[in-house]
């Protein structure tokens, strides 16, 4: 029971801590481990049907960091000083398509799902995507992008608990970092497209305010 309680104040600390860090300090590095396990939160994440609909690009080059700073007004104070920038991708719908070899791949390779298994799980899916989605390259790359959202909130949640900060961030031009990522070759086809950001570092400075929530029984209710 102890033990119990013990975790459960961990983690109310660690969320205690987490804050959306505008600046870091630009001496402070992650070290590999740490960063490696941050990305392996990530990977483990759910996502729907298993189907993983992510990318996660760090990006450490100064120069590319640069060149993204016009496109991304909300990560200016972020990508000169965080100590690792993450750029996170969703595939969008040539890369769900129930046919698609990403798809393929997920359901045979990954999971190892039997060919009579595929079969009826790949049409289950296809039927999904076409009466939920609509089967609409807009509706699919959303869904995806939700997803990846799942995978960032564990990612933050695991930094703070190694007192490690982080900030998610939208405010960017898709279709100009997109340009910039296929540039760079890091997008090739059609296959993904930019869900969202995150910085991960070091604070330079405390939050100016404590943490402001509005209370649990005003946005919670019980039927």
């Amino acid at each position: 029971m102890i033990e119990t309680e013990n975790k459960k104040q961990e983690i109310l600390n660690a969320f205690q801590f987490r804050h959306a860090c505008k600046v870091f300090d630009a001496d402070k590095k992650i070290s590999d481990e740490d960063f490696r396990f941050i990305l392996e939160i990530g990977r483990l994440s759910p996502s729907s049907f298993g189907f993983e609909p992510w990318k996660f690009v760090v990006i450490q080059d100064a120069a590319l960091r640069e060149k993204l700073k016009p496109a991304s007004g909300g990560a200016q104070g972020q990508l000169p000083t965080a100590s690792h920038f993450v750029v996170i991708l969703a595939r969008k719908q040539e890369g769900l398509r129930h046919d698609s070899a990403h798809v393929i791949k997920m359901m045979k390779d990954i999971h190892q799902m039997p060919e009579e298994v595929v079969q009826g799980f790949s049409a289950f899916y296809k039927s999904f995507v076409e009466t939920e989605l609509e089967d609409n390259d807009r509706l699919i790359f959303e869904w995806a992008s939700k997803q990846t959202y799942i995978a960032l909130g564990n990612m933050m949640t695991a930094a703070a608990q190694l007192g490690i900060d982080s900030c998610p961030i939208e405010g960017f031009n898709k279709k100009q970092v997109t340009a910039i990522l296929k540039d760079e070759g890091i997008i090739n086809g059609e296959d993904f497209g930019v869900a969202c950001m995150a910085a991960f570092g070091y604070r330079q400075a405390d939050p100016k305010r404590p943490k402001a929530r509005q209370p649990l029984d005003e946005i919670v209710e019980w039927r």
